[in-house]
């Protein structure tokens, strides 16, 4: 699956796709052309070559993955063969952690609305505001 020649190179998109990162190619482009994946730091076209060794800055949604490229891939395989494409660092995954266990705190202290209130809770909230005005 993985090609270990260091010669070689694939399309950024390409490769994201391959690692799994992005369930579709597009999306995988979309983002790189949005500025959310950055190559050696710099941000980078889709079409731009990547090598294995190259660093990684990529964001999805609230988390972000600071990896290094292994290896390259031009098919997209199942997640435990895709994993061996690339190496991610150890402050990058603390961080995506703590961001789980803080969101997943947060989400404990909301309290779950029902939708919309009932019409008895609707006549109270009027019968509410009534009172407050007056």
């Amino acid at each position: 699956m993985a090609q270990p020649a260091s010669d070689s190179a694939m399309r950024l998109d390409k490769w994201l796709w391959a690692a799994r990162f992005f369930k579709t190619r597009t999306l995988a482009a979309e983002a790189v052309t949005g500025g959310k994946v950055k190559l050696n730091g710099e941000r980078a076209k889709a079409a731009k070559a990547l090598r294995p060794g190259d660093a990684l800055n990529i964001h999805i949604g609230l988390y972000e993955y600071v990896v290094r490229v292994l290896a390259l891939s031009a098919r997209r395989g199942p997640a435990p063969q895709a994993a061996l494409l690339y190496e991610e660092s150890e402050s990058s995954q603390a961080a995506r952690n703590e961001l789980t266990a803080r969101l997943a705190a947060e989400r404990r202290l909301v309290t779950p609305t029902k939708g919309r209130p009932s019409k008895k809770e609707r006549r109270q909230i009027i019968q509410f505001k009534k009172t407050r005005i007056d």
